[in-house]
């Protein structure tokens, strides 16, 4: 302590010790002597102990690699140096070991550190600190190199661009009506850009992401951050982006003329059409589609890049989840496909729209599935049944409905299971709890599956009229619980929660099927690393999951 005391120029000197010792020294003493004759004394004693000198020398010393003298402080032994002093203070530290110092720090704190003193500011320029500083916090390594063979250094790249621009890293929601979309901004080699990710051509749900990049920011021209629109087809050209609320920030391209392309507007559908759904309009036959299609051109394109985007978070993993938590991709019929987020509450899993459409826009919660409530599937040649299937989750939903008004007439639900007992009547709810048992038996149920053993593959078909986009789904599945998904009518008019059927086919896709619609949905995770994407906690992410919706409602 006592020397992390004398490096940073706090503490008591040697010479306030030694007078607080004296001021507090017993007045029974056996001696009189003073201090330095004790200190001559135990120096002589040491001295002949270690047969380097006579009694007149009073030092002792360690060995030749020890240059110093020891003394007696108050009845302890010191150590007194003979070579260069202790350094008091942080200043009086060598350059190599400041410059070694300052790089474990976080940027963000450096140019405090250059307000104390000018040898800190002049250390400070060692591009050793700024290069760990790129690396560490954005993962920067042989790009680096390249940008110091064109002439920028380290320290530019972080003070100018990187710092001033890591508020819009992560992933971003744009305010593109109820189509909503999913950005992510990374710094991507000597960029930092932000990437539309885009689901696959419908209905190869399992397929990977498509990205195109929408804006960029670098240094590579000048020794200032530059913005580009990427939007269009005529290559990169001016943009700015603006920060302004907290977790919202703006693009704007200054140069729109790019984006038109010589044809004219029809020039311009064929391609966007070729690019979001990977076909031509001739070859979509069903005509309520091509309808959809167009009214999503003309909306979007009128935005021209000119965006305002709102942050948002992957869901916290917590051990008690049925699966991982995470983005996936869903086939939604006309619709084509779409991203939503899967999340865990307590005894619900939710699926929340990122991307969306006229009837249920982006920010909505199209799935709310409750894990209290397993669903046992009848043999497999049952499954083809729809009326088997509907009698099994009805069933289920009429009993939720049920405690749904008995807690609105504050009528508990065991008072209500005690009268049906002792009048004898009977019941949907004894065979729901005979249902439940047995799934427990059978599946393993319960959102956190603490068995350590994986539940057992069991047979799943779908019905015989239910429509599917992909017929290409998994034929075994772990668990079913019931849920409801939203529908509503266009421009989210009457919206209603319906019931259905989640099934769990394994860590990294799910399905539900939509009875009212008679319609299943295959949902398969999105696998691409997203960085800078986590929430600081559950009580932020539930936060961004109600303004979600609170912006499309």
């Amino acid at each position: 302590m006592a020397v992390c005391a004398r490096l940073c120029g706090v503490g008591q000197s040697r010479r306030c010790r030694r007078r607080q010792r004296n001021n507090q020294q017993d007045q029974g003493s056996d001696s009189d002597m003073d201090e330095e004759e004790e200190e001559r004394i135990v120096g002589q004693r040491l001295g002949d102990a270690g047969g380097c000198g006579g009694p007149d020398r009073g030092v002792a010393t360690a060995g030749p690699s020890d240059a110093g003298e020891y003394v007696n402080r108050g009845g302890f032994l010191d150590r007194r140096s003979t070579g260069p002093p202790h350094p008091e203070s942080l200043v009086e530290l060598p350059p190599e070991l400041l410059v070694e110092i300052f790089s474990l720090l976080p940027g963000t704190v450096l140019p405090n550190v250059a307000l104390v003193c000018k040898k800190f500011r002049q250390i400070l320029n060692t591009e050793t600190i700024w290069r760990r500083r790129c690396m560490e916090e954005f993962g920067m390594k042989e790009d680096l190199r390249k940008m110091e063979a064109g002439g920028v250094s380290s320290q530019d790249l972080y003070v100018k661009l990187l710092h001033p621009y890591r508020h819009i890293l992560g992933l971003w929601q744009p305010d593109i009506g109820p189509y909503g979309g999913l950005l992510n901004v990374v710094v991507d080699g000597l960029f930092i850009i932000g990437w539309m990710y885009l689901p696959p051509h419908d209905p190869r749900v399992e397929d990977p992401m498509r990205r195109r990049p929408l804006f960029r920011i670098h240094m590579w021209e000048s020794n200032k951050a530059t913005v580009e629109c990427m939007y269009g087809h005529k290559g990169p050209h001016k943009g700015d982006i603006q920060t302004g609320k907290k977790d919202e920030f703006s693009t704007k391209c200054n140069q729109t003329d790019h984006h038109r392309m010589p044809g004219g507007r029809q020039e311009e559908f064929r391609t966007w059409l070729e690019e979001e759904w990977g076909r031509t309009l001739e070859e979509i036959f069903h005509e309520h589609m091509q309808e959809l299609i167009l009214m999503k051109f003309i909306y979007t394109s009128q935005y021209d890049n000119c965006l305002t985007y709102r942050r948002i978070y992957l869901p916290p993993a917590m051990p008690s989840d049925l699966l991982q938590p995470g983005l996936f991709k869903g086939t939604y019929g006309s619709h084509g496909l779409e991203i939503v987020m899967l999340s865990f509450h307590g005894n619900s899993a939710r699926a929340t729209k990122l991307t969306g459409d006229p009837n249920v826009p982006a920010g909505q919660l199209t799935l709310d599935v409750d894990l209290s409530r397993p669903v046992v599937l009848p043999e497999l040649e049952q499954q083809r049944n729809i009326e088997e299937l509907s009698r099994l989750v009805l069933g289920v939903h009429e009993e939720v409905q049920r405690e749904v008004e008995q807690q609105a007439n504050g009528t508990p639900a065991t008072v209500r299971q005690a009268a049906e007992g002792a009048c004898g009547g009977a019941s949907g709810a004894e065979e729901m709890e005979a249902d439940h048992v047995a799934c427990v038996d059978n599946c393993q149920s319960g959102p956190s599956g603490s068995s350590s053993n994986p539940p057992e593959a069991l047979p799943f078909i779908l019905p015989l009229g239910v429509m599917a986009r992909n017929e290409v789904y998994p034929r075994t599945c772990r668990k079913c619980f019931y849920g409801t998904g939203l529908i509503a009518g266009h421009g989210f008019t009457s919206p209603e929660r319906t019931p259905g059927l989640f099934v769990l086919f394994d860590e990294d896709r799910f399905g539900f099927i939509w009875l009212e619609l008679k319609s299943f949905s295959l949902y398969s995770r999105l696998t691409d690393h997203l960085a800078h994407a986590h929430a600081p906690n559950m009580e932020r992410f539930e936060a961004m999951l109600r303004n979600m919706q609170s912006w499309t409602s």
